[in-house]
């Protein structure tokens, strides 16, 4: 008591004072971190532990229901605060969210809107709740705590409590903000991913002959694993093409895929291009650079024309492939990584073995799965959808509509084609530029050059044309009603027969196309589109 018998007047200067303390405390916490949950936390911390704040936690909105649900709370409410939930003007917390207004009771137990949901509150004690504001002045969310018992300064902690969830705003709507950057980021990540795995999955590999059959299911299978796979094959045959595909079609397929070409680059800086340099290795090394395979970490490496690597480099390669580590170029640290390594070459490295241009225990490190693409010679009966998917291929690049007439395509399989479909292609872009109506026919073929290495037409004075530019009979088709045909067997029978067309094949299995779509989905089926 005082001299005149009065109690004590509250010290609103001292208040204040620990107050600007704890706002500079709270704002120092909130711009630390961008983990939400966290910064709130230790704010209610901080209110507890500066200004007697019991009992403190903080609800936010659901954007998608427009119910508020306990984001932090103090440690001194126990259970599973987290569970519990508002709707819009539900008890106390209801109300603040719907008004924008800050609500002050004085003692708890005289309101009984008053929910008790998280049973830890004091009902003698006052009870402040201040919204917490998103954009456009809507309220994303409400702080909450029960003041110390001085009553005659309530007024005071109240608007102390406004300036709290002021500062909760702006965190709040920049965590916000970042959120849904992440979002559209991520959003334009997995379309960017769904194109490049169209670009470069299997329907971009054209072919239905035994042999490309063959090369598409050893693709398939390969694909589940992380396997070393040699590409052997022609220049041109596409064994770049077969790489993306197992690839993108790979669990590695949302990791990087890097790509380098062995025989573009001299042996002195193919190492640095492989491995990284580290700063000051070299004149010119100004500054650390990490090489291919560090870059490829988690996902795939590409080493095309790997037969033209020498002697010293092929010792460096083999122990990244054997131990999965090596050190950068200048560099004493030893770095590990996880590389699925894909290689390809147009060499006969069975025979550099033999001369002792290979090493011996590389080759067989690298063919682990051998895929050979064979050249177009090899499957002629491709060259008529080749030349359409290139058309339009070109087309797309040209932006203008193309075509090509069956005279052209038969022009073009009487050609040897030894630049295979790399020439191919660039056979059909020179048409194309030859012919000013869209349509490559006969005399856009001819002008593009093509009739030096024309075989003639039967019937002609000239030998017939090759076993490879004569059309191969198919394979007999297996028997749809054969009982001894399983499902999965009999659905891509009726599909090759069709043409890989789902509705003929729906209506030669008497189904529905509905029915066989879902079959395919079941039975795992690939579907080539030509």
């Amino acid at each position: 008591m005082t001299p005149t018998g009065q109690p004590p007047r509250p010290d609103r200067g001292a208040l204040i004072e620990t107050e600007l303390e704890i706002l500079f405390a709270v704002s120092r916490v909130l711009s630390r971190s961008l983990d939400l949950a966290e910064t709130l936390t230790e704010v209610l911390a901080l209110l507890h532990d500066a200004g007697g704040y019991a009992h403190g936690f903080i609800t936010l909105k659901d954007e998608a229901t427009g119910e508020l649900s306990v984001r932090a709370a103090y440690r001194d409410i126990a259970g599973s605060p987290s569970t519990v939930r508002y709707k819009p003007g539900e008890g106390v917390i209801g109300l603040v969210a719907t008004s924008g207004e800050t609500v002050l009771l004085p003692r708890v137990a005289d309101e009984p809107k008053f929910l008790h949901r998280l049973k830890a509150f004091d009902p003698e004690l006052p009870f402040i709740a201040a919204p917490v504001l998103g954009e456009g002045e809507e309220v994303a969310g409400v702080l909450a705590a029960q003041p110390p018992a001085d009553r005659p300064l309530l007024g005071e902690r109240s608007r102390f409590m406004e300036m709290v969830a002021n500062l909760i705003s702006q965190t709040v709507r920049l965590n916000r903000r970042v959120r849904a950057e992440q979002q559209e980021i991520k959003d334009e990540r997995d379309s960017l991913r769904r194109r490049v795995r169209a670009q470069h999955g299997f329907d971009t590999i054209v072919g239905h002959t035994p042999v490309m059959r063959q090369v598409f299911e050893q693709v398939r299978l390969v694909s589940k694993w992380n396997t070393t796979v040699l590409l052997r094959g022609e220049s041109g045959t596409g064994k770049e093409l077969i790489a993306n595909a197992i690839h993108y079609n790979s669990p590695r397929a949302s990791s990087p895929f890097v790509k380098l070409n062995c025989a573009a680059l001299p042996e002195n800086l193919l190492e640095s291009e492989m491995f990284g340099h580290e700063k000051g290795a070299f004149t010119g090394a100004q500054a650390q650079r990490k090489g291919r395979f560090e870059l490829a970490d988690g996902g795939t490496l590409f080493l095309d024309e790997i037969g033209e690597i020498s002697g010293l480099f092929q010792s460096k390669l083999l122990r990244v492939l054997q131990e999965g580590e090596f050190e950068r170029v200048g560099g004493t640290e030893t770095i590990k990584v996880d590389v699925r390594v894909i290689a390809a070459t147009n060499r006969d490295l069975e025979g550099a073995v033999a001369d002792g241009n290979f090493r011996e225990d590389l080759y067989y490190r690298l063919n682990v799965m051998p895929i050979r693409t064979p050249p177009l010679r090899e499957r002629a009966e491709d060259i008529p959808d080749l030349a359409r998917f290139l058309v339009d291929k070109i087309s797309q690049a040209q932006r203008r509509t193309l075509s090509i007439d069956d005279g052209a395509v038969r022009l073009l399989l009487r050609h040897r084609w030894p630049g295979n479909v790399r020439e191919l292609e660039n056979s059909l872009e020179r048409a194309a530029i030859m012919s000013e109506t869209g349509t490559i026919d006969e005399r856009a073929v001819i002008m593009a050059g093509l009739q030096d290495r024309m075989v003639a037409s039967p019937g002609l004075d000239a030998p017939p044309p090759p076993a490879f530019a004569r059309a191969v009979p198919p394979p007999p088709a297996p028997d749809l009603d054969d009982p001894d045909l399983g499902e999965r067997e009999r659905v891509i029978a009726a599909l090759e027969r069709a043409g890989w067309v789902q509705a003929k094949a729906a209506r030669l299995l008497n189904m529905t196309p509905r029915q066989i779509a879902y079959r395919i989905q079941t039975l795992g089926i690939d579907v080539k589109q030509f």
